[in-house]
């Protein structure tokens, strides 16, 4: 389990991140990662909140049963990764097809890419500003 306030519940979170976050893919999942910069008071993120994760798992994905699974997994996973997200932020997690049928180990990787080039792009974008 995700510790409650490090949840993403309500859809305008989800919206600000997918359609104004940095996004970065593998074939198991896709990740869109919204970093609110510290004078931008936009009322959906304050940069002193601590980060959101939210999941999206389609039923591209397969059947009730096997996408309650990958979210578990999911779940599992970016526990570890909670830490290394900055303040504030909102990270979506959407599972495409191939999670349902991919490794632990497979999912894992894919994780660690996608969160370390979104990592990466922002400290850059950070360094600019």
């Amino acid at each position: 389990m995700l510790p409650r306030q490090a949840r993403m519940k309500r859809p305008a979170d989800f919206r600000c991140a997918v359609r104004e976050g940095r996004r970065a893919g593998r074939p198991a999942l896709t990740g869109h990662l919204f970093v609110p910069s510290v004078g931008a008071e936009d009322g959906t993120v304050r940069p002193d909140e601590s980060a959101k994760v939210g999941f999206i798992v389609s039923r591209a994905v397969g059947s009730a049963v096997v996408r309650n699974r990958v979210k578990r997994r999911l779940r599992d996973l970016i526990r570890g990764h909670l830490g290394s997200l900055p303040a504030g932020s909102l990270f979506v997690v959407r599972a495409n097809p191939a999670a349902a049928s991919a490794h632990q180990a497979d999912l894992a990787a894919d994780l660690d890419l996608v969160l370390a080039r979104l990592l990466r792009r922002q400290v850059g974008t950070l360094h600019r500003q």
